[in-house]
């Protein structure tokens, strides 16, 4: 016999509890054919199982709505019920319950959110003024991931202080949300659930199956037959689509394209997690057992699945009753799992800021991330410059800390260049903004127009180069192996990703490694890529404070060598004349002002411009004049990254900051100059930068081009990045890469 652990005796201890309270277990139903399933389960259960077990005694009581639920089992008059992801995070933060267990289809437990119209009659982008279907207010594919699709492609907008739902009345014309309430009542114009002035008869606009436009399988109909133009609604209700609908329907996608109904992976507005079971907490391991129960009994392999199906709903005059008819299994989880856990990281943030907690977008306040106490500095000088929302400064160690920080809701917004943008995009994170790097005299008045022109023909970019010493001979970019080498960081543009092509993965390099992070680190002899590791961390210096060296090799301006000048800097070696590099891998941009900085400051020894050349990609050598010319690529331009709903804020925000503190104002904070006063270079934005353009409803994929992107694709597809392991941890987040 062995002793029972104390978990073990707190859980038989509450189930003694249970039965000698003779208390039935009581399920939370939302319809009358979900109550004769119900009460069908707790007959059936009641014949297959002991007279002494606990769970012999199970009732079925009826709830209203899925708020009537809530309400319910938080008051003790019911016991669980499974709901919508939105309306968990609900019972969660509002009503205090608890999560026990999730709804698991073979492909996973997330949904995709699509919309669906008429054959020839819409897309995505053209929405505003048509009749809307949903399958539920505050519902993952019904409201939260279109309308967060919406707000975040600038295609619908929030203004401060408004309800969400005063923002959906006037952009749709009528529409049929379930559960939306009566303050705006077109949006519940199209629904068609019986009236009554009694409560109980009352289910027009109701998240319940007597309303017959609620949930996905409703808002389908409310398309099909209910004058609607467009239905929002998860991919399970389309997925056994007949001939006729697949024919008459098909799917909006984000880019503006149609496709068909078969095509809900590629073409959704995003994915969310799909239903979960919710309790009163002290019920939660008792709430776990009934399910494990019905589930070894009555579940795809239970031992009386012919007696009662847990997932199958049509005998009983409906669809998905109690569970989703798809379901597979129920997931029970964890004690010890938490909230992100549960709907993950994406989802969590997307319902705070769609005021899930009873509040709206929270204007007042904007976090920039910086990853430097230099960029503290710039950004707390922009925070007291600044004359519009707050301005909040918040500090990680790299690029990669900060993308962690936004998409954990520790931070709203950072300036990321191409690589790391590409990076932020794998985490779900987009675009706000872009860095236009012209003519200031071209910076214009309607920058939406000016962008559109601008992707036509091109953004400007910046050239990658590799720069040598005149006086280091035998140096050429064909052959660098063995070299002592300087990146401006780990996921640069112009030291890592563009650098690839010519050294570790050129044609010629047949023994490259797939991992671009190893191939580099046999390849270089050794050197300074801040954020790296090994070989390529040996020659970086840090900073010294008391006689100690701090922050040696990392990802941000505390390492001396990081970044354009950083490179500039170890190429040119100590003021003492000693030298730590061969060739250094940089953005053509402010080499002359980085080179007087450096002289300035002690570092260059008398060097100028003209001791430098260029190493070119055929094997010959040009001046630094040359880069046009003589070059590893173009790097597209930097981008502000944030989560994707409040995109038009932090624009907004940018775009007063661009008004007050332009150069020929009075102040004398420029947001886009660093080297004279903060003695680095490109601190939150690029020195370059002659102005930011909004990024509306484009794209990365618009912002950095094909080539760039094939090339980020074909690198990450086998070289480890810790940053994307976080991301893809998110339970709904795209596992190939």
């Amino acid at each position: 016999m062995y002793p029972l652990s104390m978990r073990s005796v707190f859980f038989f201890s509450a189930m003694l509890h249970y039965m000698a309270s003779g208390k039935k277990f009581r399920w939370c139903t939302l319809s009358d054919a979900e109550q004769r399933k119900c009460s069908h389960l707790a007959r059936t259960l009641q014949n297959v199982v002991p007279p002494s077990d606990p769970f012999s005694r199970a009732s079925c009581v009826r709830a209203h709505n899925t708020q009537d639920c809530l309400t319910k089992i938080k008051g003790n008059k019911a016991d669980a019920v499974s709901l919508d992801s939105g309306e968990v995070y609900t019972g969660l933060v509002l009503y205090d319950l608890a999560v026990v267990a999730k709804e698991e289809r073979t492909e996973g437990n997330c949904v995709f959110a699509v919309a669906v119209a008429r054959r020839g009659t819409l897309n995505i982008h053209n929405l505003r003024g048509t009749r809307s279907c949903h399958s539920g207010a505050k519902w993952t594919t019904g409201w939260n991931i279109p309308l967060g699709f919406l707000l975040s492609r600038n295609l619908m907008y929030w203004e401060e202080d408004q309800p969400l739902a005063k923002v959906v009345s006037t952009y749709f014309n009528a529409s049929c949300i379930p559960g939306i309430g009566v303050s705006y009542p077109n949006l519940c114009e199209l629904c068609q659930g019986p009236k009554s002035f009694v409560r109980e008869k009352n289910h027009f606009c109701e998240t319940s199956s007597n309303e017959p436009f609620s949930n996905s399988d409703g808002a389908f109909r409310c398309l099909q037959n209910g004058g609607g133009d467009v239905a929002f609604m998860d991919h399970l209700s389309i997925t056994n689509a007949t001939d006729s609908e697949m024919n008459q329907f098909e799917l909006l996608c984000p880019d503006g394209s149609t496709a068909s109904l078969k095509s809900y992976m590629t073409c959704n507005l995003g994915q969310g997690p799909g239903k979960a079971i919710v309790t009163k907490i002290p019920m939660k391991r008792i709430t776990k057992r009934f399910l494990s129960v019905i589930q070894n009994l009555f579940g795809r392999n239970g031992k009386h699945k012919n007696r009662f199906s847990l997932f199958a709903s049509e005998d009983f005059g409906g669809q998905n009753l109690l569970f989703h008819d798809s379901t597979e299994r129920l997931q029970l989880l964890t004690d010890d799992a938490d909230m992100t856990d549960i709907l993950g990281l994406n989802y969590v943030a997307l319902l705070k800021e769609l005021g899930h907690e009873g509040t709206s977008l929270d204007h007042s306040i904007i976090r920039w991330c910086c990853i430097s106490s230099a960029e503290m500095r710039k950004c707390e000088d922009w925070a007291l410059s600044v004359r519009s929302d707050p301005l909040v400064c918040v500090q990680a160690t790299s690029l990669s800390g900060c993308i962690e920080m936004i998409k954990s809701n520790e931070a709203d917004a950072v300036t990321l260049d191409a690589t790391h943008a590409y990076i932020a995009g794998m985490c779900g994170l987009q675009p706000a903004a872009v860095e236009y790097w012209g003519d200031n005299s071209d910076c214009p008045t309607d920058p939406k127009e000016f962008l559109h022109e601008l992707l036509e023909k091109g953004l400007p970019g910046l050239y990658a180069l590799a720069i040598t010493k005149k006086s280091t001979k035998a140096v050429n970019l064909l052959d660098l192996r063995g070299r002592r080498s300087c990146h401006g960081s780990i996921y640069s543009p112009a030291g890592w990703l563009l650098l690839s092509r010519y050294t570790v993965r050129a044609p010629a390099n047949k023994t490259w490694d797939c991992d671009i992070n190893s191939a580099y680190e046999n390849y270089f002899w050794k050197g300074c890529m801040p954020g790296g590791e090994s070989g390529l961390c040996k020659v970086c210096v840090g900073w010294e404070e008391d006689g100690r060296v701090n922050g040696r090799c990392a990802a941000n301006h505390d390492e001396r060598y990081y970044g354009n000048m950083g490179a500039l800097r170890c190429l040119v070696g100590d003021p003492d004349g000693r030298s730590y590099g061969d060739v250094a891998f940089l953005e053509h941009h402010s080499l002359q002002e980085n080179m007087e900085h450096l002289q300035n400051s002690g570092w260059a020894h008398g060097l100028n411009l003209s001791d430098f050349e260029l190493l070119c990609p055929n094997g010959e050598k040009a001046p630094l004049t040359e880069w046009k010319l003589c070059n590893l690529g173009v790097i597209p331009p930097s981008i502000v990254m944030t989560r994707p709903v409040i995109t038009a804020k932090i624009y907004e925000f940018l775009v007063k900051s661009q008004e007050y503190l332009r150069p020929n104002k009075d102040s004398s904070f420029q947001l886009f100059r660093s080297v004279q006063k903060y003695a680095a270079g490109d601190l939150l934005f690029k020195d370059s930068t002659a102005c930011l353009l909004p990024t509306g409803h484009y794209g990365l994929e618009d912002l950095l081009g094909d080539s760039f992107i094939e090339l980020a694709d074909s690198v990450f597809a086998c070289t480890h990045a810790g940053i994307l392991d976080f991301c893809t941890s998110d339970i709904c987040m795209d596992k190939k890469k």
